[in-house]
């Protein structure tokens, strides 16, 4: 079970399949490549999961309204995730809702479970260690996902919440329980939002899915607290353990939209911090033009521009919105970065010969650096070029001696290719510039923090582990 990561997904509950679905759509930057819905009625919850996105190539919402009729349910869980590791051949097997009983009908690229005891959604990574006490006779899947359903049906939510301090934001379905529970760990460290339409109240990872579906934005859900959701729209909250705020910083960095409101904070408000303090760290003024690496830096690099008085001017595009990062393996990342991202046509000859500066959220593997050098030196043929990242070296060796990198959520486990070490040592800038071949530039982790402070929060409230910081918990 600790050799898979059941990380930056979506989630969403709501009490019409419309809002699901909609809600679903609106988190895909989260996940493409496996989503799922559990329908809940007085009297039982179905289950479908199905292996591509939430889009009318796949389920259309007509075809979902008649496999759960709006007048047989009443409250709806859905999940989008990317598999992750490699486990190509278990996507469908580790989509969500993991559930507890039914009968399985295996449908090759999609499943059903009709009548399942007890369904979960969930975004995080819940480590072994704490899942030791679950009869791994009962797992169907390697998943932390299922072992933590398996743990609330031995004890109860309330167990969760008390006993496993991180990483999760969950919602849990049980046929025997007239409510639907959702909750979020004591640190905050994944992101979850409490809304209400037409009266009812709903929940979901971001409130991008929740304003883009007509929903108001309530409240961000307390860490360590439980709501309970009952058929009729209303809720209750009760609050199991005082909050221990580590909010992830890449979140903020990287997977959150744009628009999104997370912890009270506005994120592209966060980027454009972030620009603010490359400007005051990286005052260059030899660059004839500032770009960005599509499609999360361009509010940084627009203050970057700005700050600075210099040129801003995009010069890549992609393809579709796919992120790279969400791939499955190394062959299919590269792939993707290849396939989706290019140079406009018409910025070639005026970008020739020029220096550039492309503003870039973050560099984990380095695969996206070296497509950009691609472009840049070898197809448009530009004086010089240079990629500042505004998220600092990640996955190095922290002062303490530990290999960083990710146990709370992200697709960055401490073993990763992490272009910023290798062997037992972290690689100096020099050396990364090297191994992509042009200039690769950092954020400071000090000035990462006076960002995020500036932006308002608190460095104190947020985990930046993967960057040399302290653990979480």
């Amino acid at each position: 079970m600790s050799e898979v990561i059941e990380d930056h997904c979506g989630l969403a509950v709501t009490h019409t399949l419309h809002d699901l679905y909609s809600s679903l759509q609106s988190l895909q930057h989260r996940g493409r490549e496996a989503a799922g819905i559990a329908a809940v009625s007085d009297q039982r919850i179905d289950v479908l999961k199905w292996v591509g996105k939430v889009n009318q190539f796949d389920f259309t919402l007509e075809d979902l309204h008649r496999i759960f009729p709006d007048t047989n349910y009443r409250t709806f869980l859905g999940h989008v995730r990317y598999a992750t590791r490699g486990r190509k051949d278990k996507i469908l097997e580790d989509a969500h809702p993991h559930t507890i009983g039914g009968t399985v009908i295996d449908r090759g690229d999609h499943v059903f479970v009709q009548d399942c005891l007890a369904a979960i959604v969930h975004n995080g990574q819940v480590n072994e260690e704490y899942l030791v006490a679950v009869d791994k006779s009962l797992l169907k899947t390697a998943c932390d996902t299922e072992a933590l359903l398996q743990k609330y049906l031995a004890g109860n939510e309330r167990e969760i919440v008390q006993t496993i301090p991180g990483a999760y934001t969950a919602a849990i379905a049980d046929k025997r329980r007239k409510e639907v529970m959702v909750f979020r760990d004591r640190t905050g460290i994944m992101p979850g939002v409490l809304g209400k339409k037409g009266g009812k109240y709903l929940a979901a990872s971001e409130d991008i899915a929740l304003r883009k579906n007509g929903a108001k934005m309530v409240e961000d859900l307390t860490p360590g607290s439980i709501y309970y959701f009952d058929q009729q729209g209303n809720f209750r909250k009760e609050k199991v353990i005082n909050p221990q705020p580590a909010f992830c910083h890449f979140q903020y960095n990287y997977f959150a939209d744009a628009d999104s409101i997370m912890n009270g904070v506005s994120v592209r408000t966060v980027r454009q911090s972030l620009g603010r303090q490359c400007a005051e760290e990286f005052p260059f003024q030899n660059v004839d033009y500032v770009t960005y690496v599509p499609y999360c830096p361009e509010d940084a690099a627009l203050t970057y521009a700005g700050e600075l008085g210099l040129p801003f001017l995009p010069v890549f595009y992609k393809k579709n919105t796919e992120r790279s990062f969400l791939g499955s393996t190394e062959t299919e990342r590269e792939n993707s970065i290849g396939n989706n991202l290019h140079l406009f046509p018409h910025v070639l000859e005026r970008i020739r010969g020029k220096v550039l500066l492309a503003i870039e959220d973050s560099t984990v593997r380095g695969n996206v650096a070296r497509r950009v050098r691609h472009l840049l030196c070898d197809v448009a043929q530009v004086k010089e070029a240079r990629i500042l990242n505004y998220t600092p070296l990640l996955g190095i060796i922290g002062a303490d001696g530990e290999p960083r990198g990710c146990r709370y959520g992200v697709d960055m486990p401490t073993e990763d290719n992490f272009i910023a070490r290798v062997g037992g040592r972290n690689r100096t800038q020099d050396e990364i510039s090297r191994e992509v071949g042009l200039t690769m530039l950092y954020l400071s982790p000090r000035g990462e923090m006076e960002a995020f402070r500036k932006a308002g929060l608190s460095p104190e409230n947020l985990c930046t582990f993967c960057v040399g910081g302290k653990k979480p918990f």
